[in-house]
């Protein structure tokens, strides 16, 4: 019995891992993306709205936004400003152009 509990919790431990690397986040997809939808408000990492909420690394980490989780958050459902993208983009499209925004925060726009 031990061993067939073993089996079933690594059986189980196996399928959440590859359950959460289904979609591995495809950065060229989400520059696209973001140029196509994201640009008009935030091109270079700026933000012509709200001039202080950049997409800049300080800033991302200031308001707490500088994680995929978060900015894919941020883009399903909006806030302020900003326009909810959840049904107008994939999930995968948002965690694309979140993967992207990340990533050229970290490089530097």
């Amino acid at each position: 019995m031990k061993r067939f509990v073993s089996w079933v919790i690594a059986l189980v431990a196996a399928w959440l891992s590859f359950a959460g690397a289904a979609h591995a986040a495809d950065v060229a997809n989400g520059a696209k993306i973001f140029s196509a939808n994201c640009a008009a408000c935030h091109a270079g990492g700026r933000n012509v709205v709200m001039a202080d909420k950049t997409l800049k690394k300080d800033a991302l980490e200031k308001y707490g936004m500088n994680s995929i989780e978060a900015i894919v958050k941020q883009v399903t459902n909006g806030k302020g400003a900003m326009p909810a993208f959840k049904g107008k983009l994939t999930a995968d499209g948002i965690q694309d152009v979140a993967s992207f925004v990340l990533s050229k925060s970290e490089a530097g726009w």
